[in-house]
């Protein structure tokens, strides 16, 4: 906890710190210089003649901003989806309004042909329900195999590497940072929804669920407010985990070359100037030592709260 603490003020403080020298400006002066040879080079420079110790600061700054958002919002879509599918399995049923808003908003952000038929068919669904909600009527549903779809997203996206997939999307495309936001986050839910719908499986049946729907209350209400939060108990263990994995596939693609701009500081860029000069060992070694450290911290967090958990009645 210690050292991840540091390592998240330091990047919320990156910007303010008296450092000598920004990551960016090339010192020519001293290119590939060690550790402390240099006047304001504590930790020396890499090939291209940056401070080292500027890159490694912001550099966890980037990694704090890509990874730590992108395992939250991870685990709030696998959270929704998995307790979503374990709590009405396949038996669900949708509006038919929903279907044509929710199916033509799709249709139009994944910009298939004629986009704008997406747009007229969400337009239709919208007004469906605007039209049935003033008549007070109750809107024509048609089911959905929640269950299946969730679990065959999941399984489909397992099937492929992550590392794979996203150095697919990620090369071909070009993201910015808010893009590799969104891949990261897209590509790691399927971990969490698969936790939470294994425990929702089993709240579900739980006595205090059966009384709250034997009382009248919704079934929304029911999953909303008393079955979901305790299937969420998994996620306490889990995240550090997915924090730790974003972490080093962050920096294996900027290892790379792949996602972030040539002008973002990163751990991962910073160990790929090895290449430029193999001599360089502190422009490696520094930016491994955080990253290894920082991995360690996150997994000897996720066992101690496993142990915990084993504790608790």
């Amino acid at each position: 906890m210690l050292w991840l603490g540091v390592v998240v003020l330091v990047a919320a403080l990156a910007p303010v710190l008296p450092l000598p020298y920004p990551p960016n400006s090339p010192d020519l002066a001293n290119i590939a210089t060690p550790p402390l040879e240099a006047v304001g080079h504590w930790l020396g420079t890499d090939p291209q003649g940056r401070d080292v110790l500027s890159i490694l600061v912001f550099g966890a700054r980037t990694a704090v901003l890509l990874t730590l958002p992108a395992a939250v919002l991870a685990a709030v879509l696998g959270a929704l989806a998995g307790g979503a599918a374990g709590f009405w399995g396949n038996a669900t049923r949708l509006a038919v309004p929903y279907w044509l808003l929710g199916g033509g908003v799709g249709w139009w952000a994944l910009q298939l042909p004629v986009p704008l038929l997406g747009l007229v068919v969400a337009a239709v669904g919208l007004g469906m329900a605007l039209l049935f909600g003033v008549r007070k009527q109750r809107f024509p549903s048609w089911p959905i195999p929640l269950n299946a779809v969730v679990v065959g997203a999941a399984t489909t996206l397992d099937t492929v590497p992550r590392l794979v997939l996203v150095v697919a999307m990620a090369a071909g495309t070009g993201v910015s940072i808010p893009g590799l936001l969104v891949l990261l986050t897209l590509t790691s839910w399927p971990l969490p929804a698969r936790l939470v719908r294994a425990q929702m499986l089993r709240v579900r049946t739980l006595p205090f669920v059966e009384a709250a729907q034997a009382a009248g209350i919704s079934p929304q209400r029911v999953w909303m407010r008393h079955a979901l939060p305790h299937a969420l108990q998994p996620l306490r263990t889990s995240l550090p985990l997915s924090v730790a994995g974003l972490l080093g596939l962050e920096s294996t693609l900027s290892f790379l070359g792949i996602g972030l701009a040539p002008d973002v500081a990163s751990w991962g860029r910073l160990m790929a100037t090895i290449r430029n000069e193999p001599s360089a060992w502190w422009a490696f070694v520094f930016p491994a030592l955080c990253l290894i450290i920082s991995i360690i911290s996150l997994n000897s967090l996720s066992r101690h709260r496993a142990a915990q958990e084993k504790l608790l009645p």
